[in-house]
């Protein structure tokens, strides 16, 4: 269902204005009138989601470089939200500061350590560059822009550097090119159906799950999806506090058919000690 035209749609990111997740989320509700509302970490997004039905919330999941955020699974399976839909972005990291300085006057470099090491080579052709970690890249751009810190320069976004007016200094510093990071867009359970495509669009699912300590329960699981020509593209264990060599499974399934993947999810069930289904979505093929 569309949202009227004039809807605000208030979205939950981890980050300052201007970070990843910020853009990553007007990027997914492009057209709409959109207004994020920042949060320092992850559990406290998760807790403005629990309070507020009407705050809808975006996370990164995983990283091509930095592999799965593990917390954030938990944080979701914890939570009462539904996946409904993602979006994946290119990392791209600039050399921001404020007007007037160049590569030669800047003393501090200020970021993310994720960031920071994400352009180790290109920072390792400055030492004169001190670096200094931050807890979040645009929040480093925010702080140059708010304190007039001379000498200082923020690795970020692009986005971020024009959302805060200060001058690119170098674009594109990140050593690797191939780093994309997926996001997760939730909603509550009372608007996720409303927020969603029909069942004949929906082609991809998350699903959480545990099993029995017995031989050969993860394989059946398995080869029950491929009986009904279920993809599995991701698979990823946690182990379950408290429960000596047990696991939980998180995993995602895309599909060409929901009849057919609502069969299999049945078929499985059985097998599971707990089974849960974290959200049903469009897969983005596309990455920006």
């Amino acid at each position: 269902m569309q949202k009227e035209k004039n809807h605000l749609t208030r979205v939950a990111i981890q980050g300052a204005s201007g970070c990843y997740h910020d853009a990553a989320a007007r990027q997914y509700f492009d057209g709409k009138e959109v207004e994020t509302v920042p949060f320092e970490t992850f559990p406290a997004l998760f807790d403005a989601l629990s309070t507020d039905a009407s705050l809808l919330g975006i996370v990164a999941i995983e990283n091509t470089i930095a592999g799965s955020l593990l917390a954030n699974h938990e944080l979701l399976r914890q939570s009462n939200h539904t996946i409904i839909g993602e979006h994946s972005v290119r990392i791209s990291h600039v050399l921001c500061a404020l007007p007037g300085d160049t590569i030669e006057t800047i003393s501090e470099v200020n970021s993310h350590p994720m960031a920071l090491s994400q352009c180790e080579q290109y920072l390792r052709r400055h030492p004169h560059m001190r670096k200094v970690e931050k807890y979040d890249t645009a929040g480093s751009a925010e702080e140059i822009a708010r304190d007039n810190l001379r000498g200082h320069a923020a690795i970020c976004s692009e986005y971020a550097a024009n959302f805060y007016g200060l001058d690119i200094l170098e674009k594109g510093i990140e050593t690797n090119k191939r780093n994309f990071t997926r996001f997760l867009i939730l909603a509550d359970p009372l608007l996720a159906s409303d927020m969603r495509p029909g069942e004949q669009e929906l082609n991809k699912a998350s699903i959480v799950f545990t099993l029995p300590h017995n031989h050969g329960a993860l394989s059946k699981v398995l080869t029950i999806l491929s009986f009904y020509d279920i993809n599995l593209t991701k698979i990823q264990s946690l182990p379950v506090v408290g429960r000596e060599w047990e696991y939980r499974f998180y995993a995602d399934l895309t599909f060409s058919s929901y009849f057919r993947y609502r069969q299999s999810l049945q078929a499985i069930r059985p097998l599971t000690n707990e089974f849960r289904i974290l959200g049903e979505y469009v897969e983005r093929v596309g990455i920006n």
